[in-house]
């Protein structure tokens, strides 16, 4: 029986909401750990790691379902992506294992607390790196020949995947910061609101920079961003864009609480809109499109049916979590 929508299209927008949520969710975790070393030994860093310590673990479903979802909706894209990132993929799990021990171990092993802490860090930063770097390993295009990785095992170490890798670990930073904003009080609180007007500079200056090469980077994303009748469906991001970025500001002059967090959310998906726009429809520059590596129509209905019934348990139980441990958090407690 044929299908009157397009399952494809369906696919890789519950893919990119998967990603979304996973960048968003474990991104503060992330950047909590990336700014871990500026905190003060002691109360500060208790009350950092008390205010993601009820929800960081269950944030990280949705890497698995976003790389699940790959997996079995756009299968070639899968079977070309990994090969062509693998070093950064086993970075990127290292990393995210490293931090998730050193999370749990510096609380029972107060005798090695320094290299925990250092763990935790190092673990952050190293996870954040690579995810930013695939995504630029991704945009700068991968070569494949018969359906298959033709490149080398370096291509994906370039000045560009260099400068996403560290725009990204920017981008945490600032969720990282507008997260703890919101989460404490008093002295750390005003710590952390310096920190997050530095990450917000960082992450603009770095957004931008991204952008502009990705202008030079392919004449096709150049066609998207600056021709017509491209530029009229794709210029409300940048302008948008613009105004997020200054109500971030204005939130941080004004010391509000949750609004700069919830404003670094929408900078998020606006970078995130505007990369997708940068390649749509491909799944893999410059050839693969979505339809070209999408699952057999009948997968694909009975995927959906699976994700109908698993996202909003999934849905559920995360927005109880946050709900449960809303408020302030001290030193005390959660772990």
């Amino acid at each position: 029986m044929a299908i009157d929508f397009d399952l494809t299209v369906i696919w890789a927008f519950i893919i990119a909401f998967a990603v979304f949520a996973y960048v968003v969710m474990d991104g503060f975790d992330l950047g909590i750990g990336i700014l871990f070393p500026t905190f003060q030994p002691g109360q500060e860093r208790d009350q950092a790691m008390n205010s993601i310590a009820p929800v960081w673990d269950g944030n990280e479903t949705w890497l698995v379902l976003g790389g699940g979802g790959l997996f079995a909706a756009f299968p070639l894209a899968y079977a070309v992506i990994l090969p062509a990132t693998y070093p950064l993929v086993i970075a990127m799990l290292l990393g995210l294992v490293f931090r998730g021990v050193a999370f749990e171990f510096r609380w029972r092993d107060k005798a090695h607390e320094k290299f925990w802490d250092i763990s935790f860090t190092a673990g952050s930063f190293i996870a954040a790196m690579a995810q930013g770097m695939i995504l630029g390993a991704l945009l700068q295009g991968i070569e494949v020949q018969d359906r298959a990785y033709a490149g080398s095992w370096w291509d994906w170490l370039t000045p560009y995947t260099l400068l996403t890798g560290v725009g990204t670990v920017a981008g945490y930073a600032l969720l990282g910061a507008t997260w703890l904003i919101w989460k404490l009080e008093g002295a750390s609180q005003a710590h952390a609101r310096t920190l997050a007007k530095k990450a917000f500079l960082a992450t603009l200056a770095l957004m931008g920079a991204v952008s502009a090469y990705n202008l030079a980077l392919n004449p096709e994303y150049a066609d998207r961003w600056l021709t017509a009748p491209e530029i009229y469906l794709t210029a409300w991001v940048p302008i948008v864009t613009g105004i997020i970025a200054l109500s971030l500001l204005g939130a941080l002059k004004k010391e509000r609480n949750s609004k700069p967090f919830w404003l670094s959310i929408a900078l998020f998906f606006l970078g995130m809109a505007g990369l997708g726009a940068t390649i749509w429809p491909n799944v893999i520059p410059p050839d693969i499109t979505i339809w070209d590596a999408a699952a057999p129509e009948k997968s694909q209905v009975f995927m959906l049916i699976g994700v109908a019934i698993t996202m909003p348990l999934i849905l559920a139980y995360t927005g109880w979590a946050y709900w449960v441990f809303r408020g302030k958090v001290g030193t005390e407690g959660y772990h």
